[in-house]
């Protein structure tokens, strides 16, 4: 009889241990308390982990949080095929909780590469939920990375430094348009002027409220015309093109910020 070594990082070895569906105890999330609830959750079981962090987010419980990034660690290396379940569940959880603490344990797990593959994309989404910012050296791989996505997110989490303001400026040409904007927005936020024709574009063909924002740094006098523009024919932007104005350093943007502050 011949022994067959065991692949420890298989997507194929995730459910072992675990015991068949019909042996499982249903679970109720809503009936336990905190206590048994925070418990619960690191070794809960691919059926009962999303209950558990969906309850723990809804509950905004922050003393879960070590619970969920326990959950998370717990299957670190898995996973670069497909995504992991349950650390999908972790990581909406801690985004429904919020805050400071919840944004470092998502930044840990991917500066330490618990998550990977298809769940890459979900923490690093979450990065930019959580307004959490990565170091230099993964957010230079993750402005590399082969998934459009994972580029754009990376770009809102990357700290202003020379190398990643570099590989931004790159991405400005990237064939992505999302990436392309994400790039633009964040150099835009970096008070980078090579963001500055990208920007202008967006806001004459394709103005949101992150470019509207991200141009108030680096605005000349033909952003600030182009900003006057918008506000008066899309009102849902007449609000943050005000914000915008105020913060930019021109004198026209207090005329048409005055202008557009009458005819409201």
């Amino acid at each position: 009889m011949s022994l067959q070594q065991l692949d420890l990082f298989s997507n194929a070895g995730v459910g072992m241990g675990r015991p068949p569906p019909s042996a499982e105890r249903p679970l109720v999330a809503a009936d336990m308390d905190d206590e048994a609830l925070i418990a619960a959750i690191p070794e809960s079981s691919l059926t009962d982990s999303s209950k558990l962090a969906a309850e723990a987010g809804r509950r905004r419980l922050a003393a879960a949080i070590p619970a969920l990034a326990a959950l998370g660690r717990r299957f670190a290396g898995f996973g670069a095929d497909r995504a992991v379940p349950e650390q999908t569940a972790a990581i909406q959880g801690l985004v429904m909780i919020g805050g400071r603490d919840a944004a470092d344990i998502v930044t840990d797990m991917i500066e330490r590469a618990v998550v990977c593959g298809p769940t890459l994309n979900d923490a690093v989404r979450a990065a930019v939920q959580l307004r959490a910012t990565l170091s230099t050296d993964v957010a230079r791989s993750l402005l590399r990375h082969p998934v459009p996505a994972i580029r754009a997110d990376a770009c809102r989490c990357a700290r202003p430094s020379p190398e990643t303001i570099y590989l931004m400026i790159e991405l400005l040409r990237d064939p992505d348009p999302i990436v392309a904007r994400s790039a633009a927005c964040a150099l835009g936020h970096m008070g980078r002027a090579e963001a500055r024709p990208m920007l202008k574009s967006l806001l004459r063909k394709a103005p949101t409220e992150d470019v509207i924002e991200a141009v108030s740094s680096i605005a000349d006098e033909e952003c600030v015309v182009l900003l006057g523009r918008i506000a008066r024919t899309v009102p849902r932007f007449a609000e943050p093109v005000l914000v915008s104005l105020e913060n930019i350093d021109h004198p026209r943007a207090g005329e048409i910020a005055a202008a557009i502050g009458q005819v409201r």
